[in-house]
């Protein structure tokens, strides 16, 4: 009776959470039948790949297996390793390259020949539409929003809410030029203060000229939403970034398709991929990758050097914190892939790729002072 009452009382508090979640919801498609490159029909994007809706009785069961199954060892057990930043230490930096620095989970900062470029930023204490509940993070972000240099982009894969920070984003309204975003995740900017004229939408194979080359939106395999009734609604991708020296691939979230090959083909060979590896299990594989299939994205791509990104700071799935670390080196090493897995606010140069630290296993000695292992 007791384990009833209980299930019964969490059945209601998720029902109420989902309610306010849902009315939250903000963003729409604006576009009626749009005549996309995604598939688009009825109101709601979809993938290429034919997919299986789920049941509302897989739903339950999964929503179950949260609830009931025992997770191991998927916080850290030691003091995750962020080097601090400060505004100066990006102003010193050269602009005839591009720099880069991974500053936790899919959010990444890229000094572009001396435009700053903002990818997924999150930084907020959860990736939640909540700050005192949802997944909670293992680290500070190297610097805070208010060291961040006044940005020339801000580039937003999908509207997840570790991809899409209101938090963050209503910061940034103010300190950045333009924003480049799905097709429909405008609404949302635009309802949290960020001017229509900063903002531009694409549609996937959609290419925008820059100062020093161009951008495009290209496909990946995922989904999106930010509360019921919303599912699919509002596109999702994934970015390639060309220089007349570089070219740069940034993932988003996907699961493994065949439109890794057709993106390598059009935009490849990459100096470096940024590659989704972390937050995958067995009842979402076809929309997050297991770091196998990250290591052979990154082939598909044609890198050089791939940087696993989309892990070390949330806890999102079932796997230990550091699975997507121990298996995404095992099998860079199987396939003979570069792989560099710098510390959070770690900087390093396109033309100088950080090296493979084994930074998860690291140890503080008493003086807060951080050994890793470097190969």
């Amino acid at each position: 009776m007791l384990l009833l009452k209980l299930l019964f009382s969490l059945l209601i508090l998720l029902a109420i959470l989902v309610y306010v979640v849902n009315m939250t919801l903000v963003a729409k498609v604006k576009l009626q039948n749009a005549n996309t490159a995604a598939p688009y029909q009825q109101g709601r994007f979809r993938n290429h790949a034919p997919s299986t809706p789920r049941s509302l009785l897989d739903a339950a069961r999964l929503w179950i297996r949260f609830f009931t199954e025992k997770k191991v060892d998927t916080k850290p057990d030691i003091k995750i390793p962020v080097r601090p930043l400060r505004q100066q230490h990006l102003t010193s930096l050269s602009d005839n390259t591009i720099h880069i620095v991974k500053l936790g989970h899919s959010s990444i900062l890229l000094k572009v020949y001396g435009e700053y470029w903002l990818l997924d930023p999150v930084f907020s204490e959860r990736a939640s539409p909540f700050q005192f509940i949802g997944p909670e993070r293992f680290h500070t972000p190297p610097l805070s929003l208010a060291e961040l240099p006044k940005l020339d982009k801000v580039l937003i894969s999908h509207n997840h809410y570790d991809h899409l920070d209101k938090a963050s984003i209503k910061l940034l309204a103010g300190k950045t030029e333009q924003f480049f975003v799905p097709i429909g995740v405008d609404g949302d900017l635009e309802k949290w203060g960020v001017p229509t004229s900063k903002i531009k939408t694409f549609d996937w194979w959609q290419e925008e000229p820059t100062s020093q080359g161009m951008i495009a939106f290209t496909p990946c395999q995922h989904f999106s939403g930010r509360g019921i009734g919303d599912s699919n609604s509002t596109l999702w991708g994934s970015w390639v970034i060309k220089t007349p020296q570089h070219n740069l691939y940034f993932s988003g979230d996907s699961g493994y398709f065949s439109g890794f090959k057709e993106i390598g083909e059009t935009y490849g060979p990459f100096d470096l991929t940024m590659i989704e590896t972390g937050a995958y299990d067995k009842d979402w594989a076809t929309i997050h990758m297991k770091p196998e299939e990250s290591v052979q994205a990154h082939i598909d791509l044609k890198g050089k050097v791939m940087m696993p990104i989309h892990n070390g700071t949330f806890d999102l799935a079932f796997h230990t914190w550091h699975d997507p670390f121990d298996r995404v080196v095992a099998a860079a090493k199987q396939q003979d892939v570069d792989l560099t897995t710098p510390e959070f606010g770690q900087i390093f140069s396109i033309n100088d790729p950080a090296k493979l630290q084994i930074w998860w296993t690291a140890t503080i000695n008493d003086k807060g002072e951080t050994s890793v292992t470097s190969t």
